[in-house]
């Protein structure tokens, strides 16, 4: 579960309620207590329960029930029943919808990819990148977490992985492999990924590089290929990435690597989900 400070969920209602409710002010309901339910008109997985119910928490609204992050829900479902004043009602009321809806969209897609590589190897990862909307990292992850999968790398504090760019300081593909040695000692406590064709994979593989992510290598050349490289070395760690989605997350899958390095699940069109709001 991750974790949402009091700020992050501040930060939520303020972009939705600045000041004041003006329509409820307006109307003189404030103080009213009601009911409120949240329901989809789709088949999904849920995620946003976590600051969901936090955001009822700091609006003093009462969680009557919520169906947790990672379950699924059905059309029609009520998976969240919360009651408080109306003017609180109304706050929380578009800010957890938004989280609702687009944090289940992200996680029911995330859900068929996991499903569909699982299906065919059942040790090889979804795991998101950190292509996603700036901003709403923690939200996003917590989604695909929610979906079954993992985040591949959070921000360049987390890993080494080495692209093309930083071999063009580096003096070169020849000369990094030359520097490998010393670079894997600077780097003791982290393993040492490098992004490659498939001829510079069987080079990387006998210098003693700890993984190996391959970029839109279609599964019909990728498979011979993973299997040259566990030959060489079995320990190997190899991430499959470019253009990985829904339908053709099997088949890579198949090809038997440990993961799919993927930004589908973040493109995920928000859901159809809804309110009922009641007087008590």
């Amino acid at each position: 579960m991750l974790r949402f400070s009091d700020a992050r969920i501040d930060g939520l209602v303020a972009e939705d309620v600045p000041y004041v409710d003006l329509t409820c002010a307006v109307l003189g309901i404030g103080e009213e207590p009601g009911e409120m339910e949240y329901f989809t008109r789709e088949d999904c997985v849920l995620a946003g329960a976590e600051p969901a119910r936090r955001v009822m928490g700091r609006l003093g609204c009462e969680v009557v029930s919520c169906a947790s992050d990672g379950s699924r829900v059905r059309a029609g479902e009520t998976f969240m029943t919360v009651r408080g004043r109306a003017l609180d009602l109304h706050a929380a009321w578009k800010v957890c919808l938004n989280l609702f809806d687009h944090l289940s969209a992200v996680a029911t897609k995330t859900r068929a990819m996991v499903d569909a590589a699982h299906a065919e190897n059942p040790r090889c990862e979804v795991l998101t990148t950190r292509k996603s909307m700036p901003g709403a990292k923690d939200l996003l992850t917590s989604a695909v977490m929610a979906g079954g999968a993992f985040p591949h790398r959070l921000g360049l504090s987390e890993t080494v992985l080495v692209f093309d760019h930083h071999l063009a300081f580096a003096g070169g593909f020849e000369a990094f492999v030359e520097q490998l040695p010393a670079i894997k000692a600077r780097c003791v406590e982290k393993k040492l990924f490098v992004e490659a064709d498939a001829e510079r994979a069987r080079v990387l593989a006998r210098a003693g590089v700890d993984g190996i992510q391959f970029d839109k290598v279609p599964p019909e050349e990728l498979a011979p290929l993973v299997r040259e490289l566990r030959e060489i070395d079995p320990r190997l760690a190899l991430i499959a990435a470019g253009g990985i989605n829904p339908q053709n997350a099997g088949a890579y899958a198949a090809c038997g690597v440990d993961g799919l390095a993927t930004t589908a699940p973040f493109s995920a069109k928000p859901l159809d989900m809804s309110v009922r709001m009641r007087a008590l």
